[in-house]
Parts: structure tokens; C-alpha cells; sequence
């Protein structure tokens, strides 16, 4: 269906162009003055309107207050053939999408305008009916996103759901992996069953292998009592292992097993118990190199690598970041009990023009700080601080002698990791919370990382 625009200008030529502009795009709905504004405003849901500041009778910015009373979600521009900067900057006030010169020079920048001010309001529409979803089965993740990419994601995902195979999510950080397993779990034939994860590059491998197994009273010094693990709470319904590729040689190896027996022994007993369990996995990183370069298992591998699916970094979402922003800008603002927004044309031009190298995270950060810092009122480019977030600039002086052999990013980072960590405990002499200091990592993540490079550490 076609977006309903109405057009609002006393000056006949203007309505004819915008109404010729629009004709195969569009329903162009045109009023010469306010009574018959307000007459057509009641009779259709409008997805743009476009107002003249003076009318016969009438200022446009009192009709477009008027007008949002009734649909606080309006999306409105404001034209006027009396450029005066005291108007533009009441239109800002008001949360106006745009404030537009007349005559129009360029149609083509016109057009994109209005193009743009749709995608607002279909942005607003699409979070109202998401949202509307939610109250209706509060317990379902929300996954935001119109674009094809996401489309063919959610198709698969609601695909491989109901199919009980393990799923392999793969992504960069701050894509989303949580949210997809979570989806997952709540289209899938297990989702009245227990759904439990674990970041298994957060723990140390004795703190994860005890949260996973479970452990009888006795097996070790401070177990006071039994505990069930997570493969024996998981039994009958999901388990989500994120970031599975930093799960240690040892850890990949009992979970092979569990996963080809159905079965495993609690920590310090000897009882072999049996589980039913569907796996999810996700990781940031290239498995297949991992597998290469021997720092993951290749038969775990290809235990878990039977559904894969990948998610598409924030910067290849085309037309998603602005949706993103106005589902997190109102999420924030019902959070901490403000009214900021709505979002400029030209914040909405900042946000997709930046590259958003932490994804969905990034963004979602972004808009809290802005709801956090920011008085009510509408959002601009200004006040996205997004220069905060790029990441400084550096010239490199690059040598013509270089090793193509070296150049694989994997084997470069592993040599950066291990080197980092060598003059990190010799800096600290070996003493691990001054390194977790130094580092600003937690203890227990360099432990884990250490572990990884065969450093002998002891806790």
C-alpha cells in the first residue's frame, strides 16, 4: 500500500509540483487552507504531512501542534516561502522532521526529504506494531529489523526452531547472538522447558566446568553442598554457550563427550546421569581458523557446526540503524521517565553515516547516553556526541619488507595476544591483580587467556 501524504500550502503551484513529484510513489492527499487540513487530518492516517507555515487564517506551526496532539508519532515538515531563522528554530523545538526553503531548487534532494520522513514514520509504525506484539506475549525477545538481511535471518531462525539440531551463531560482538538464541528457544518445541546460558569466555575453566557439570558435596575445598549444573538444569529444554570459542582444550573435550553420550558425572561423583539438551552456540570468531591454527577441537567442530547461521554487522543493515535508534530512544525514555526526542533529520543522517564497529551495542549505548544526559526535547546531531565514539586516527609507517606468510589476521592476533601478555606480567612481576590493573581486564579473563598461551599461572 501506498504512503498517505498530505499537503498542506495555500500557493497552488507548490501543491502541484509536490502532488506531480509524488503521484507514482505515493497518495498525495491536498489542502489549500486549515479547515480543510483539519477535515482530511481526521478522515486518514496520514504517514507524512507537509505544511506551509502561512496560511490564509492560519500559522502552519500551530496546525502541526494541533495535529500532534491527536498522533504524537506525526512525522511533519514545514515549508515557508519567508525563510526566517526564528521559524527554523521553532520547527527544531517542536520535533519537526525538517524545515524546507521555497521555492525548491532541487527536486531530487526534495524527494529524498520526503523519503527519509518515511522511513521515520514506517520506523515509528513498525516499533508501535513490535511492541504491541510484546504485550501481547511478554515474555518474547525483540529483534529489530526490517531489512533484507534480517528478514532472511528471521525466516531461518524461525526455520531451524522447530528442528531439534544444534545451531551455530556466528558474528561479530554486539550483533545480537543473545537475542537470536533467545528467539530461538521461544519458537522452538522446548520453550516451556529451561533456557540457560553462559558466556564461557568470562569464567575461569575450574568456575566453568563446576557451572556446567555440577559438583557433589566434598568434590572440592568450600563445596559444602551439591549443586546441579547447567547441562543437568537444561535437560529437557535449551543451553546457550556464548563465546564458545574461549571454552579451554580440556572443557572442549568433556563437552564432545557429553554431547555424543547424553550424559555426564557430576564434579566429585562417580553417578553417570543422562541429559536432553539443545544446544546454541555462538562465537565472534572464525571457528574454522581457530580449528586451523589448533587452538580449537576439529571434532567439536563439527559436532556443533551442523546449523550455522550468520549475523550481519550494524554497518550492512541498510535503513535498520534508524529503527534501532528510535526502539532505543523509546525504551530508555520509559525507562528513566523522560520525553527526549524525537530524532532530527540530521541526527537521523549522523547515525547512518556511522560505521558502528560494536554493532547494535554500540548504538543501543549511544541512546542511552543521549536519554541519560540530554534535557526532553528532540535530538540533534549535536547532541549524538558521536565524535566521542570514533576511534583515533593513526598513521602507520609501513615497511616494503613484509612477509605475505604473516599477514593472516588469526595468526596475527594470537602473536599480538601472546607478546601483550608476556610484557603484561613482566611489567607486573607476575602478580596477577596488579596485571588485572594494568590491563583494566578482570582477573579472571586473563586467567583464561594466559591458560590459552600455556602460561603457568596459579590462581
Amino acid at each position: 500500500m501506498l504512503p498517505k501524504i498530505l499537503v498542506v500550502d495555500d500557493d497552488r503551484y507548490t501543491r502541484t509540483l509536490i502532488e506531480q513529484l509524488l503521484r507514482n510513489t505515493a497518495q498525495v492527499f491536498l489542502a489549500d487552507e486549515g479547515e480543510a487540513a483539519r477535515t482530511l487530518f481526521a478522515a486518514h492516517d496520514f504517514n507524512l504531512v507537509l505544511m506551509d507555515q502561512r496560511l490564509p487564517q492560519h500559522h502552519g506551526l500551530d496546525l502541526l501542534r494541533e495535529f500532534r496532539l491527536q498522533r504524537p508519532r506525526m512525522v511533519a515538515i514545514l515549508m515557508t516561502g519567508f525563510a526566517d531563522v526564528r521559524d527554523a528554530v521553532a520547527a527544531v523545538r517542536e520535533g519537526l522532521f525538517d524545515y524546507l526553503s521555497k521555492p525548491f531548487e532541487d527536486l531530487e534532494a526534495l524527494e529524498a526529504v520526503i523519503g527519509k520522513a518515511l522511513e521515520f514514520d514506517a520506523a515509528y509504525r513498525e516499533i508501535d506494531s513490535l511492541r504491541q506484539r510484546l504485550n501481547a506475549a511478554k515474555d518474547t525477545p525483540l529483534l529489530v529489523g526490517h531489512c533484507s538481511a534480517m528478514e532472511r535471518l528471521v525466516s531461518q531462525l524461525r526455520q531451524v526452531a522447530g528442528l531439534d539440531t544444534t545451531v551455530l551463531l556466528q558474528g561479530e560482538s554486539g550483533t545480537g547472538k543473545d537475542v537470536c538464541a533467545r528467539l530461538i528457544h521461544h519458537w522452538s518445541q522446548r520453550a516451556n522447558q529451561p533456557f540457560l546460558e553462559v558466556n564461557c569466555g568470562g569464567l575461569p575453566e575450574s568456575l566453568l566446568e563446576s557451572l556446567l557439570f555440577g559438583y557433589d558435596k566434598g568434590a572440592f575445598t568450600g563445596a559444602n553442598q551439591s549443586n546441579a549444573g547447567y547441562f543437568e538444569k537444561a535437560d529437557g529444554g535449551n543451553l546457550f554457550l556464548d563465546e564458545i570459542a574461549d571454552m579451554s582444550p580440556k572443557l572442549q573435550s568433556s563437552l564432545l563427550t557429553v554431547l555424543q553420550n547424553h550424559s555426564f558425572r557430576r564434579l566429585g561423583s562417580t553417578h553417570m546421569r543422562s541429559t536432553d539438551f539443545r544446544l546454541i552456540c555462538a562465537t565472534n570468531r572464525d571457528l574454522a581458523g581457530e580449528v586451523k591454527a589448533g587452538r580449537f577441537r576439529e571434532d567439536l567442530f563439527y559436532r556443533i557446526n551442523v546449523v550455522a547461521l550468520t549475523l550481519p554487522p550494524l554497518r550492512e543493515r541498510k535503513g535498520d540503524v534508524v529503527r534501532l535508534a528510535l526502539h532505543f530512544l523509546e525504551h530508555y525514555n520509559a525507562k528513566f521517565g523522560k520525553h527526549c526526542g524525537p530524532l532530527t533529520a540530521a541526527a537521523a543522517q549522523a547515525l547512518d553515516a556511522q560505521a558502528w564497529p560494536g554493532n547494535v551495542r554500540e548504538l543501543q549505548h549511544c541512546m542511552e547516553r543521549v536519554v541519560a544526559m540530554q534535557a526532553d526535547g528532540p535530538v540533534d546531531e549535536a547532541h549524538l556526541n558521536l565524535q566521542a565514539l570514533q576511534a583515533p586516527e593513526c598513521v602507520v609507517a609501513v615497511s616494503d619488507d613484509v612477509n605475505p606468510g604473516s599477514l593472516a589476521y588469526q595468526d596475527a592476533r594470537a602473536d599480538f595476544e601472546r607478546d601483550y601478555l608476556k610484557r603484561l606480567l613482566a611489567a607486573s612481576k607476575g602478580n596477577m591483580s596488579e596485571a588485572a590493573r594494568l590491563s583494566g581486564s578482570p582477573r579472571q579473563n586473563l586467567y583464561v587467556r594466559m591458560k590459552r598461551w600455556g602460561f603457568d599461572i596459579k590462581p
